[in-house]
């Protein structure tokens, strides 16, 4: 008489459950830990699940794996999401403040790799996620099912496994631990700690209307335009890092020779920047509101705040405030916030040539385009020009890089499409690390020259402040690099020059490894109080 055929589905919901678990229970939460190494220790959490999953009574077997599966599906996302912020931004994922940039985050993934292959990769993601749970519920219904005696004698392994692991915990025998409490305790303590940061801000939006100058206020330039310039992704590991300071100080040496053929001179300083590897706009809010916008939720409180941006103050002393911002695609109700007399964003610079992946335009043609349609028509009104300019060329993925072209030939924008054709894509640069870093610096060396003649030949009567937004990603600057950047103020008058080393700048335009660092909202202050003494 033949056996019936032994159910092998309670072994396989053993080995599913046993291998989804550890996997969300062992999996590192920093890129520089991923390795298999990392995977090779016991996770007390994992026999206490299976244990869960085995005894609990039969009514309550499916919300128990429903529970279980989607507390293993929350800690996986956490860890990958984890990678993903510590990657770009050097900090953990925040839930309460990071799911405000989802359609940012989108709208760079699918400008560097394209729509398809972005569409494609967020698809499988969520579907693999989804099939994690699918399996999961799966398994813990088979596990469950575990006939006697071999339920019995796992049961007493899981237990004994719980308790001499406990033990070894307790004596701090290695690669034995509970991790995961901690991680999730930590992750809500930094939710907690968010709302009450807001709570904080609030208070100091509350004060009042922050760091300005008296009745005199921009005196010291009265006659003059002043543009702000933020260079993207152009921070102090791009003068420092020997594997990049050989291009950019030649660079600024070349820079610096220029602009003084022009009649003009320069001082250069540190400022801290409150954000590292992206989120831009973070950085344009610090400096221009005095206040320290660390995160997308202080930025969005801020834009309905009273609190006045520098642009709205030079627009009440009598300068056009003009933002050139290339990057804007799309509504962009902030700029009331600001409060600029003309915006100029990406289709209002009337660029007809073809973009350099996500880079809508380059550096040079953002410039030309800002003096025929800002600065020129202000001038013939007889206004003065107050500008904020965001320059992009050294934005991620840094292909194609640009070069220059003669600046009587850039007219719309289509004698670029040869350079915005050239080049491997990002799927292949990014392929390669080292090459990566090759093409961001060549971009920051284009945006330098770039500004160098753009100086030089526009430069009469003008203040120039040039700064870096933040330190790009790790991938470029290593771990625990600093989040300094540089910024340079440029300008034929030499006495207003000079008064900005008296307060701790180094002429010139390479800021030297003494010089004093500020905070970006900080320098805010500085600039007014050098730009309205007399």
């Amino acid at each position: 008489m033949l056996k019936p055929a032994t159910d092998i589905r309670p072994h396989l919901g053993v080995g599913l459950v046993s291998v989804i678990a550890w996997l969300a229970f062992t999996l590192p939460d920093h890129p520089d830990a991923i390795g298999w190494n990392a995977f090779l220790r016991l996770p007390l959490e994992w026999p206490l699940l299976m244990l869960l999953l085995l005894v609990v009574p039969r009514r309550l077997r499916k919300p128990s794996a429903l529970l279980s599966g989607l507390l293993l599906l929350t800690i996986l996302f956490l860890k990958i999401a984890d990678i993903g912020t510590k990657s770009a931004f050097e900090r953990p994922f925040n839930p309460y403040l990071d799911a405000k940039m989802l359609v940012d985050g989108w709208n760079l993934i699918s400008g560097t790799v394209g729509t398809l292959t972005a569409l494609t990769g967020v698809v499988t993601a969520l579907l693999g996620l989804a099939l994690v749970l699918v399996l999961f519920l799966a398994a813990a219904r088979w596990l469950a099912a575990m006939p006697r005696p071999a339920r019995s004698w796992l049961v007493i392994f899981l237990a004994a496994v719980t308790l001499f692991g406990g033990l070894a915990t307790f004596m701090g025998t290695p690669r034995i631990e509970a991790r995961i409490p901690t991680y999730l305790r930590t992750r809500l303590a930094l939710i907690v700690k968010s709302v009450e940061d807001m709570h904080v801000f609030e208070t100091e939006l509350a004060k009042g209307e922050g760091p300005r100058a008296g009745a005199r206020l921009f005196a010291g330039v009265e006659d003059m335009d002043v543009v702000f310039l933020f260079v993207e992704s152009y921070g102090r590991s791009a003068l420092e890092d020997p594997r990049y300071a050989d291009t950019t100080r030649p660079r600024l040496a070349s820079v610096q020779a220029e602009i003084q053929s022009a009649g003009l001179v320069s001082a250069s300083a540190w400022a801290t920047s409150p954000t590292v590897g992206g989120l831009s706009w973070l950085a344009h809010g610090t400096l221009l509101s005095g206040l320290w916008i660390d995160s997308q939720a202080r930025y969005d409180r801020l834009m309905i705040s009273s609190q006045p941006s520098l642009n709205r103050l030079f627009s009440e002393a009598g300068w056009k405030s003009v933002a050139a911002m290339p990057a804007i695609t799309m509504d962009w109700p902030e700029a009331a916030y600001y409060g600029y007399r003309q915006t100029l964003a990406a289709a209002d610079l009337e660029y007809r040539g073809k973009p350099f992946n996500w880079v809508t335009m380059p550096d040079q043609y953002t410039l030309a385009a800002f003096e025929r349609l800002g600065r020129g028509p202000a001038h013939a009104a007889g206004e003065k020009v107050m500008a904020e300019i965001a320059l992009i060329s050294s934005h991620a993925p840094w292909t194609p890089v640009p070069t220059l072209v003669d600046w009587a030939e850039v007219g719309d924008g289509t004698i670029f499409n040869p350079q915005a054709e050239s080049g491997d894509p990002p799927s292949v640069v990014w392929a390669d690390p080292g090459r990566v870093r090759r093409q961001y610096i060549q971009t920051i060396d284009y945006s330098l020259e770039t500004l160098g003649s753009y100086m030089a030949r526009f430069g009469r009567d003008t203040v120039f402040v040039i700064l870096g937004d933040h330190q790009p990603a790790n991938i470029i600057t290593g771990p625990n690099a600093s989040r300094a950047v540089p910024i340079h103020v440029v300008s034929a008058d030499r006495d207003l020059v000079e008064s900005f080393e008296a307060h701790g700048f180094t002429a010139g335009m390479v800021p030297g490894a003494q010089t004093r660092e500020w905070r970006m909202d900080e320098m805010r202050q500085v600039l007014i109080d050098r730009f309205s003494a007399p």
